[in-house]
């Protein structure tokens, strides 16, 4: 009994299983290493840590949608429309995809106003935080179709 007690201990304490033959005058066989006793420390401490330089994805002109929402719209008969808009931007990836300490410039063209197109930028910082003024355009009539498009995105600083 205090044999088995030992026995049951050392697998405890130590992880290694000792296999004891039914003779008690044979030695025990020799101890068998258990499969956390073949593990190299270097290699579990490699394959734990983290890439240290993490990678994002580029982001483009084209990794982006856009729409304009009509905010307001007051129109003067055949003296045209003033309308004002704001871009309702749509990124086209994950999200958590983009390096979340960028800030990029998203430029971006708006056409349908009487004096030709009107540029504007909006801000895309900590991944969907996204700052744009409201544009105010005067379509020539009613009908005038408004339309966007982004021209560029760049990274700031």
């Amino acid at each position: 009994m205090a044999s088995a007690a030992a026995v049951i201990a050392a697998v405890i304490g130590t992880g290694i299983v000792v296999v004891q033959s039914g003779d008690d005058s044979k030695p025990a066989a020799a101890a068998t290493p258990t499969a956390t006793d073949t593990t190299d420390d270097d290699t579990v401490a490699e394959a734990a840590a983290p890439d240290p330089t993490p990678t994002y994805e580029e982001v483009t002109a084209d990794s982006f949608s856009i729409e304009l929402k009509t905010t307001e719209r007051q129109c003067f008969g055949s003296a045209g429309c003033n309308v004002t808009v704001e871009p309702r931007l749509t990124y086209m990836g994950i999200s958590s995809a983009i390096d979340p300490d960028a800030v990029y410039s998203i430029t971006y063209e708006i056409r349908g106003d009487e004096s030709g197109p009107v540029i504007e930028t909006a801000e895309l910082s900590d991944q969907t935080s996204l700052s744009y003024s409201e544009s105010m355009i005067s379509t020539p009539s009613a009908r005038t179709k408004v339309s966007v498009k982004i021209t560029d995105v760049t990274l700031q600083g």
